[in-house]
């Protein structure tokens, strides 16, 4: 694995990754806004009205 880092400079390399995944995060970021369903910034309630509720398990004592 050494000799790949001899290849590129880890500087470089890691500065591109690191841009990559933010544009990546972003980018998925922004498709999910332009959706109905998961736009959370202009509609936070699911689009049909319906309310997320927790399911209440029930607790046993041994």
């Amino acid at each position: 694995m050494w000799r790949v880092w001899l290849l590129f400079d880890p500087r470089r390399a890691l500065i591109g990754l690191f841009t990559f995944l933010l544009v990546l995060a972003l980018l998925i970021h922004f498709i999910l806004l332009s959706t109905a369903r998961f736009n959370w910034l202009a509609n936070p309630n699911p689009p049909d009205g319906t309310q997320v509720s927790q399911i209440e398990l029930p607790i046993h004592f041994a």
